[in-house]
């Protein structure tokens, strides 16, 4: 098994962009040597609400999805047309003031980019009461 190379942000929720407070809700990799751009999310209500309350957390599960949709190439209904993976990568990650920012890029050697961002999800955003 070849190891690649891979680039990935976490996904953090700043309820209050002010305050520059987060949670991590999910990550986003790209591997461009194996084809691979996809989205994982993992939203703790309870934490988010214990930084935020009253925080709609449906326009947080929105903004996920939208990245997800993003992550596909979907297009239309608002979504950007950006064509090649390296494109799309670059708009998740590009530092924006919303609910949903990207952290930092960061990187790293897979075999297996798929087990990666799972391994990532759990290791980044899990909560700590599912171990």
């Amino acid at each position: 098994m070849s190891l690649q190379g891979y680039q990935y942000v976490v996904l953090r929720c700043v309820p209050r962009v002010e305050r520059e407070e987060f949670v991590n809700v999910g990550v986003v990799l790209y591997s461009q040597a194996v084809d691979f751009l996809e989205a994982r999310y993992d939203v703790d209500e309870e934490r988010l609400w214990a930084l935020a309350p009253g925080l709609d957390t449906d326009l947080v599960h929105d903004a996920l999805e939208t990245l997800c949709r993003v992550c596909r190439g979907e297009t239309g209904g608002g979504l950007p047309d950006l064509g090649s993976l390296g494109r799309r990568f670059g708009w998740i990650s590009a530092p924006r003031s919303t609910v949903v920012q990207p952290g930092p890029v960061h990187g790293g050697l897979t075999g297996d980019p798929r087990s990666e961002l799972e391994g990532l999800v759990r290791r980044l955003v899990g909560r700590p009461d599912r171990g």
